[in-house]
């Protein structure tokens, strides 16, 4: 089991990091290693990245000799992508309108944002020429579930309903090997590990910027107390005696191809 650091997003970094999640450009040198590893990508292959973010990613496959095609559902991340220089489509994931075009799909720490998943697989099935591969990895089942445990209770505590924010889609191993499958995916490997996420800065600090969704629910005068109590009832698990903050993060990393 080994550990990533998460840096909190500040100044220029801050706007560049108008992310929905925990994704940051200094996690992915680290995490998706072993995912475009998986992925074996081979010069001149036409990729489809899905939940592309800022392209980030697709850039480096880019300059690796690939051509990508990035895909996302946030205007905004599909401009900063497109300030990148790359070819990136703006929609839904779960309704993709692609046909047997692309020699591989990757996605990268985005797939634990779309519940039907079914539709998901069908639309990548669907998009992958024959012989094509599917590589990802997301958030898995247990997900930072000591965090989201707090904030359930917290919120049930004001008789505020967790699910409404929430909605995460975040399967085991063996679930999701059936999704793939019930898409037509032969499934290569899938492996659940747990990937512990160390913070720079507070859990506060964290939740301002990555759980949004979550204090939405919440009159802006009450957040502050809210962030006091989530930060208290978390400090015995998640805090170590240096001050560090470490998330209880899990994920899913797979490889399917379309026999």
């Amino acid at each position: 089991m080994t550990s990533s650091t998460f840096f909190c997003p500040s100044g220029e970094s801050q706007h560049r990091g108008a992310v929905r999640d925990e994704r940051d450009i200094h996690l992915i040198d680290h995490t998706a290693r072993a995912v475009l590893e998986l992925l074996a990508p081979k010069p001149g292959e036409l990729l489809l990245d899905i939940g592309c973010g800022d392209g980030y990613l697709s850039e480096q496959l880019q300059r690796g000799g690939n051509q990508v095609v990035g895909f996302d559902n946030d205007p905004g991340l599909v401009s900063a992508a497109r300030s990148r220089g790359l070819e990136v489509r703006h929609g839904n994931a779960e309704q993709l309108y692609f046909y047997q075009e692309f020699d591989a799909v990757l996605s990268y720490d985005a797939l634990h944002w779309m519940q039907r998943s079914d539709q998901v697989a069908i639309g990548i099935y669907e998009a992958l020429k024959p012989g094509g591969r599917f590589v990802g990895e997301f958030a898995g089942a247990g997900h930072q579930k000591i965090l989201r445990r707090a904030l359930r209770d917290s919120l049930a505590r004001r008789s505020l309903d967790f699910e409404i924010a929430d909605q995460l889609y975040l399967p085991t191993a063996g679930a999701y090997q059936r999704v793939l499958e019930n898409a037509g995916f032969h499934v290569n490997s899938i492996h659940w590990f747990e990937r512990p996420v160390t913070l720079d800065c507070s859990i506060a600090q964290w939740l301002q910027k990555f759980g949004a969704r979550y204090l939405a629910l919440l009159p802006v005068e009450s957040q502050d107390a809210f962030l006091n109590e989530v930060t208290e009832e978390l400090a015995a698990d998640l805090l170590d005696s240096n001050g560090q903050w470490t998330l209880d993060c899990t994920c899913l990393r797979f490889k399917a191809e379309k026999k």
